[in-house]
């Protein structure tokens, strides 16, 4: 291995895949062997029965963010933790780290507590995308306010423009 390679002797950011419902468990093993971890969640609000609640789901369900370094053997034992299934690797002789600059970006718009940051302000023109309920995954841009907070879009739905009004927790802003 060459000597001045980074990826060697630095702690790195990898990907592991859990098993299902295996989050709690794998963060429960991977404290208690010393590995440093990082889930990130967003709030989530969802009507159940007759009330409204609101929780913190994985942003990428099914997947955890573990810090190891990969010249030290010991990081094999995360493929036998429990509540993980895997460490994500192309090779395991020599595994290829998440870029530092994509897992610093990731890490900073979370909270000490893994949960996504305030979203940034909405303005006219702002595209975003929906990211709750039956229009899931339309990207549009806004074209005004309520004065009752929601926020007014102009979506392609069906071939045709269609004003709509949504509520702001169920947009996440794309661009400046």
């Amino acid at each position: 291995m060459d000597e001045l390679d980074p990826s060697v002797h630095a702690d790195n950011w990898f990907a592991a895949q859990l098993k299902p419902n295996g989050l709690t468990i794998a963060e429960r093993n991977l404290a208690r062997q010393g590995f440093r971890h990082f889930t990130p969640k967003r709030l989530e609000t969802r009507r159940r029965a007759d009330k409204v609640v609101t929780t913190p789901r994985p942003l990428f369900p099914g997947y955890i963010f573990v810090r190891f370094n990969p010249a030290n053997p010991d990081w094999r034992a995360l493929n036998a933790t429990r509540g993980l299934t895997r460490v994500i690797v192309d090779d395991p002789r020599k595994p290829q780290s998440l870029p530092e600059d994509f897992m610093a970006a990731l890490i900073d718009r979370f909270d000490e507590q893994g949960l996504l940051k305030a979203a940034p302000a909405l303005n006219l023109g702002d595209t975003v995308r929906v990211v709750s309920g039956p229009m899931v995954d339309l990207v549009s841009r806004i074209e005004g306010f309520d004065t009752d907070g929601r926020i007014k879009l102009l979506m392609d739905l069906m071939g045709r423009e269609t004003r709509v009004s949504v509520a702001r927790r169920y947009l996440e802003k794309l661009s400046d």
